[in-house]
């Protein structure tokens, strides 16, 4: 059996600046060769919720599972990775050059609490699947007040 290394993480706001992503963000969407912050692109996730789980896919073709890295809290999910170019022939143009790569990287603040414990993950056909078990329930204590 294959592993994604998961690391247990505290801090999930080490991103830039929202004016630095912003310029960033513009200058990707007209050439994917501009790229000034870490995140030259980002791959299309779909988050999907039951009413003991969080299942996240994210659509990551072309990423050797060894160059992928998740990062959980038990209110944040870190996506991050490397898409390594293919080669292209020596004595050619590109006429369309769609497909994005370089570092990426998806944080996701989630909806509810979830047991960082219970994560699994799996890489099959391009898809990285993450199923997230939501802590169950929330324990109530009494709290004795003092007083006179």
């Amino acid at each position: 059996m294959e592993f994604i290394k998961i690391r247990f993480a505290n801090d999930f706001d080490r991103m830039g600046s929202k004016f630095e992503k912003t310029i960033a963000d513009m200058f990707n969407t007209m050439n994917p060769m501009f790229a000034f912050a870490k995140s030259a692109w980002k791959p299309p996730i779909d988050i999907f919720e039951t009413s003991d789980s969080i299942l996240i896919t994210a659509e990551i073709a072309g990423v050797e599972r060894e160059n992928l890295e998740l990062e959980i809290n038990s209110r944040a999910i870190r996506i991050s990775g490397k898409r390594a170019p293919v080669p292209s022939a020596q004595n050619g143009r590109y006429r369309l050059a769609e497909i994005q790569y370089g570092i990426f990287e998806r944080i996701m603040h989630l909806p509810v609490l979830i047991d960082p414990e219970k994560v699994t993950a799996t890489y099959k056909k391009g898809l990285l699947q993450i199923n997230l078990a939501k802590i169950t329930g929330e324990t109530t204590y009494k709290v004795p007040i003092s007083g006179e």
